[in-house]
């Protein structure tokens, strides 16, 4: 698996694998378990699901913050990966925390279909 440096990188490497459906599934699969009321749909652009993730994650930072943390936990983000961002402008680090989100999605997604 290569290492791309953002979300829509990440998001054209998931595409070209074949397997931006199934990331789009396990996304809302996700979402549903934290109790988020948001379904992507399957026919979502690669640029519209990196601009709604964020708009979702910022709406969720600024009024629902205990769904924000209950959701990286659902996903299993680490606080470690957190502690990597280091910008202090929120835009800036709402968009590292997509691409952290739509990496660990991608990770499940790959390692369930090559070692199922």
């Amino acid at each position: 698996m290569l290492q791309p440096e953002n979300s829509l990188e990440l998001l054209k490497t998931v595409t070209t694998e074949n397997l931006f459906e199934k990331l789009v599934t396990q996304l809302n699969k996700d979402f549903q378990l934290a109790n988020i009321d948001k379904l992507f749909k399957s026919t979502i652009s690669i640029n519209k699901l990196a601009e709604e993730l964020s708009g979702i994650l910022l709406h969720l930072i600024q009024f629902k913050y205990d769904d924000y943390l209950n959701l990286l936990y659902r996903i299993d983000i680490s606080e470690k990966e957190l502690a990597t961002i280091k910008s202090s402008n929120l835009k800036d680090s709402i968009e590292q925390v997509s691409f952290i989100i739509l990496k660990r999605e991608f990770q499940k997604v790959w390692l369930k279909r090559n070692y199922k």
